[in-house]
């Protein structure tokens, strides 16, 4: 899937590489630098730590108390290929699980998820559509791209020594201002 947050034009033309290198090697750190800064934004997810099932219905069970409505859609992923999966609908809930309907040969009995799925519900923001957002991850694609490019990932201390730690936490200490709104809460903690 093409990265949304930074496109691949985006990336050329920032970075003024015309058609010198091939769409998969851009789109693959435009998607690295979403994928970095999704991490960081808050969504309506939780972590699915055991599934079980029968035929018909699929029960996944949460690390927190969800918010998860009956009858709203989620996107389940790395969970298992039968549970996995956008638009299931909410048939039923618990502080600490969800089912819903799926088709699958085989009843399961309840098994550990590891490591830990996900499960979404829809955001309020469209986080792809926020300037501030795209700035952040331009600026992180732009520093992937540096590093790959550069002997010893391109960083240089003050003395102007080569440094290999350009990909390192102040990676994200870089743009943390301009995600600073969006952060997730749940990331904060430590």
């Amino acid at each position: 899937m093409a990265a949304t947050y930074v496109t691949e034009a985006e990336l050329r033309a920032n970075l003024q590489l015309g058609n010198l290198y091939s769409s998969a090697t851009v789109e693959e750190v435009c998607q690295a630098a979403e994928n970095i800064i999704k991490s960081y934004l808050w969504f309506n997810d939780y972590n699915v730590i055991a599934r079980e099932c029968t035929t018909t219905l699929a029960t996944i069970y949460t690390d927190t108390v969800h918010d998860i409505q009956i009858g709203q859609t989620v996107t389940v992923e790395n969970v298992a290929a039968h549970y996995n999966g956008g638009n299931k609908t909410v048939t039923a809930k618990t502080d600490y699980s969800i089912s819903y309907v799926i088709s699958h040969n085989a009843a399961e009995t309840k098994r550990n998820v590891r490591p830990y799925g996900t499960v979404a519900a829809p955001t309020n923001v469209d986080y792809a559509t926020l300037p501030e957002i795209n700035l952040a991850t331009l600026m992180v694609a732009t520093e992937i791209w540096q590093a790959k490019q550069a002997a010893n990932g391109g960083a240089l201390d003050p003395n102007f020594q080569p440094s290999p730690f350009k990909m390192g936490s102040t990676l994200i200490a870089k743009v943390r201002g301009l995600i600073a709104n969006h952060l997730a809460p749940n990331g904060l903690i430590g």
